[in-house]
């Protein structure tokens, strides 16, 4: 689904990823961790299209598409959670995820101008599909009520289910357990364990190693820019590059 290849990306001459490989296969769910500076957000970036690489190839479901903006990508199928609760105030839940399915109407600006019964059909659909996407969510009750008026886990969860509205080929999740409590934790952790039982392929970049290690298939760590380790869970845990990275030597890397 996913193939990185030699990807870096540099800010001032100092690398903040370099030289990346990765593969993420088709359904899975894989893990993106490393200690603060690592290059984890940088290298997520890179892959949603935010920030260009400066050599290195990004490959989705067979389409090259680093030179492409994010519209493009979003297009295409790879959807994306950023780090923070980013929701459009003024407007309800359900509207917030609404706009989730952008990318993927076929009704153009002129039969919304014009009013067309496309326009009206296209509208009923994504509607329709919005609220599925918040109920799986878990946050039927929430529909019509303000964005801004849901708490913190709520509004991560709102993020997730915008992301679903667009019916992505890959969700990218940016750091989505980052300042919640341990019962909204929980219920992301919940509700991100369902969406890989049904076969979702996702990209869980977080800095908090026990939420990553329950859930993921493979995890690939970073540090100062490059993989260090990649594999499962156990195999990670045990790597002495991996120990050093977090703890230093005679320590173990502990969910």
């Amino acid at each position: 689904m996913l193939t990185l290849a030699g990807v870096s990306r540099s800010f001032g001459g100092v690398y903040a990823v370099r030289d990346v490989d990765l593969d993420v296969a088709h359904g899975e769910l894989r893990g993106i961790i490393g200690p603060n500076g690592a290059g984890k957000s940088t290298l997520f970036n890179v892959i949603g299209g935010q920030l260009a690489a400066d050599a290195g190839t990004v490959t989705f479901d067979g389409t090259r598409v680093d030179r492409l903006p994010p519209h493009r990508r979003a297009a295409l199928g790879i959807a994306v959670v950023f780090q923070g609760a980013r929701i459009f105030r003024g407007m309800t839940a359900l509207e917030n995820v609404m706009v989730g399915a952008h990318a993927t109407t076929d009704a153009g600006f002129l039969s919304a101008v014009l009013r067309l019964p496309r326009h009206f059909r296209t509208e009923r659909t994504i509607r329709d599909r919005a609220r599925e996407c918040l109920d799986r969510a878990g946050l039927a009750e929430w529909a019509d009520r303000p964005a801004e008026a849901l708490p913190l886990g709520q509004q991560r969860a709102l993020q997730v289910a915008r992301a679903l509205c667009g019916e992505p080929k890959l969700l990218l999740l940016d750091e989505p357990a980052s300042g919640l409590r341990a019962a909204e934790r929980e219920r992301l952790a919940v509700l991100i364990g369902q969406l890989h039982v049904d076969g979702l392929t996702m990209l869980l970049v977080e800095h908090d190693v026990g939420f990553v290690m329950r859930l993921v298939d493979r995890v690939t760590v970073l540090d100062l820019g490059r993989v260090i380790a990649s594999g499962t869970a156990a195999e990670v845990r045990a790597d002495p590059a991996v120990v050093a990275a977090y703890l230093g030597k005679d320590h173990e890397v502990t969910t």
